[in-house]
């Protein structure tokens, strides 16, 4: 079984303290839109409203630049990542486009302390 991984924006974690910090960790993907994606997008943009087809693939992007913000956390030895933030742009190439979606915080070990609850990292 792999031990969950603490994620959090905060920079501390309730119950926990710090007792090493591994460094910067970080998620990068690039998508772009499949073709139904990008001819339902491009109708939205005629008639107005929310893109779904565009959300979905933004939120696929977000969870696997997630994902491997956790795995590099493991990697180095981390059991919590502090500081958690979600960066994101659009990557223009020619006549495609495509969104970028970066994922990036503190890795650092963390234990509980003496009398908390919180022994579950």
């Amino acid at each position: 079984m792999v031990k969950p991984v603490f994620v959090t924006t905060t920079f501390t974690i309730e119950g926990h303290t710090i007792t090493a910090y591994r460094g910067l960790v970080r998620g990068i993907v690039v998508r772009s839109p499949t073709l139904v994606q990008g001819f339902l997008g491009g109708l939205k943009q005629i008639v107005g409203g929310r893109i779904g087809a565009y959300t979905e693939m933004c939120e696929q992007a977000r969870e696997q630049a997630y994902e491997q913000m956790i795995q590099h956390a493991r990697a180095l030895g981390a059991n919590a990542i502090v500081g958690t933030r979600y960066d994101g742009s659009e990557v223009q190439g020619g006549t495609a486009a495509a969104t970028e979606v970066l994922c990036y915080g503190t890795a650092v070990v963390v234990e509980p302390q003496p009398g908390s609850s919180g022994s579950s990292a």
